[in-house]
């Protein structure tokens, strides 16, 4: 899909590890989008009914309609009047992993259906919040905005091959929550579910949406979140995250979150 000529966008907002906010303006246009990379949630804010999904039966969309385009789905549209939308665009680790946390479930669970002009204020509510964070470059907003949509996703209940027992995830997640100060290793936790390392890799994985170090650093980064809440110094919080230094831990912070340490203890008093 090549950029298009008259789309305009009027804010972004990084929200770090593939996340992202946009809002558009578009009109006379005409788009085609063939098996996206990340799923893509989207509220009409103005305009709409000169939009229409012409691979839905050119139905029209409105003001305070939802789009959800998983990743991997194709779609083409057709615009003959200006509209402004929000989109948040989500990677399938970003997504998986933050609803395994949020629910405490399989991140196999989730259940997100493609909507097209749908009705569904549990997720306008919070893409409105990321459009106003998005004009303010508001990223601790934008942040909570996105948990908040990913807390109103429905977990279902679907037959599960392979993964991770719940008893074992939770006993990971104590053990690592309990040694977030500490190095730690793959082989620390394969053995507390008498795994190898390398099936445990595996194991974990499918059930949390993103590899086991992976899953630490996000750990980290919101432990890191909870401690800049208060007043110790970014240093001390460092420490008590498991990063090896102070640079270390604003280069994963920054990446994780779309701004440094510092910037989001600002934000949050």
């Amino acid at each position: 899909m090549r950029a298009s000529p008259v789309a305009r966008q009027i804010a972004q907002l990084d929200l770090g590890d593939g996340c992202g906010v946009a809002i558009w303006e578009n009109q006379d246009d005409e788009r085609h989008y063939d098996a996206p990379r990340d799923h893509t949630f989207s509220l009409y804010l103005q305009g709409g009914t000169g939009t229409q999904r012409l691979d839905a039966g050119g139905i029209a969309g409105r003001p305070g309609a939802i789009c959800v385009m998983p990743e991997g789905c194709g779609s083409a549209w057709r615009i003959t009047a200006r509209f402004r939308f929000v989109h948040l665009y989500l990677s399938d680790a970003r997504l998986r992993s933050g609803f395994a946390w949020i629910h405490d479930c399989d991140a196999r669970q989730i259940d997100l259906p493609e909507a097209t002009f749908a009705e569904n204020p549990r997720m306008a509510g919070p893409l409105r919040a990321m459009s106003a964070a998005a004009l303010d470059g508001d990223a601790l907003r934008g942040g909570t905005a996105v948990s908040d949509l990913i807390r109103g996703l429905s977990p279902r209940r679907v037959p599960l091959r392979g993964g991770m027992a719940p008893y074992l995830l939770r006993r990971v997640d104590e053990w690592i929550e309990a040694h977030l100060d500490q190095t730690i290793h793959l082989a620390d936790l394969a053995l507390l579910t008498d795994l190898s390392p390398f099936h445990f890799h595996r194991m974990f994985q499918h059930s949390r949406g993103m590899a086991p170090h992976a899953w630490v650093t996000h750990r980290r980064v919101m432990r890191a979140q909870t401690l800049l809440a208060g007043h110790a110094p970014i240093a001390a919080i460092s420490a008590a995250c498991g990063f090896s230094s102070q640079s270390h831990m604003t280069r994963v912070f920054q990446a994780r979150t779309g701004m440094t340490p510092a910037r989001y203890r600002r934000l949050s008093v």
